[in-house]
């Protein structure tokens, strides 16, 4: 799996060489810097010792909407304490998550944030999943650097596993499930509840492929009728309950069927 690693306005020159160095050490390459320019300096090839070669090739935007115009799969580093809604993970349960993820997507992005104050909520809101390295006492905290550094060398496995020959068909079917999903939202007039929006969106990027593709075709089914509004709401429950790990698919897949005749009669 390709994994991008995304500096997000750093403000230290030696925090860059260091978490080029980190990078390179444990087997990644490459490295985005969002609204920053401070791998300029002569202190970022300093610390990157024998790094050279990321710091070359450093992809430079104005903001992280921008840098991730290509990733299919978010990871953003935070305190835990400002995850809210987000499903959190540690750098060990990120492994098998982002495993399951190569299957079907093929270039994931770890966000870091700024020294000093660390992602915007705005900025937040982009990842697919919060995580955050356990710390026994609260500080010191680690540095930048060293913060690359964990999650390199525990995410090194996933870079060395050979990339999948059938992911291109399958990667962006997360964002089109969440794309679908604001527009079931919308029909529902409940698209202004950002609660649920976005505990609801952070729940669909733990969904597996086959997850993902069955609610896919629920929602596609949903689409081809014009039901009632209780019938519809019917339905959304099942998906939340789907969505939430709550129920089966073959649990799914039976209640669906009894929705599914609401839905006629409703029609008829």
């Amino acid at each position: 799996m390709r994994i991008t690693i995304i500096l997000v306005a750093p403000a230290r020159a030696e925090n860059i060489g260091a978490a080029a160095r980190a990078m390179k050490t444990m087997g990644f390459s490459e490295l985005r810097i969002v609204d920053s320019q401070a791998h300029l300096e002569p202190a970022t090839r300093w610390v990157a010792h024998g790094s050279g070669d990321i710091i070359d090739n450093i992809k430079v935007f104005p903001t992280l909407v921008e840098s991730l115009h290509d990733v299919d799969f978010t990871v953003a580093t935070t305190a835990r304490s400002r995850a809210k809604y987000h499903y959190y993970a540690t750098p060990v349960e990120l492994v098998p998550l982002l495993e399951e993820k190569s299957s079907w997507m093929s270039h994931a992005a770890l966000v870091f944030g700024r020294e000093d104050s660390g992602l915007t909520n705005e900025e937040l809101a982009l990842a697919d999943v919060l995580t955050g390295v356990p710390m026994v006492a609260d500080y010191p905290s680690l540095n930048l650097g060293q913060a690359v550094m964990v999650y390199c060398y525990q995410l090194a496995t996933l870079i060395q596993q050979p990339a999948k020959s059938d992911t291109t068909a399958d990667q962006h079917q997360l964002q089109a499930l969440r794309e679908r999903v604001m527009a079931l939202l919308t029909t529902l007039a409940v698209a202004d509840d950002i609660k649920l929006v976005d505990w609801l969106q952070q729940r669909l990027g733990l969904l597996e492929q086959r997850d993902t593709a069955m609610l896919h075709r629920l929602l596609h089914d949903i689409e081809k009728i014009s039901p009632n509004k209780n019938a519809l709401v019917s339905i959304f429950q099942l998906f939340i309950l789907t969505a939430t790990g709550n129920m089966s698919l073959c649990g799914l897949k039976k209640e669906c069927l009894i929705a599914a005749s609401e839905l006629v009669t409703c029609r008829e």
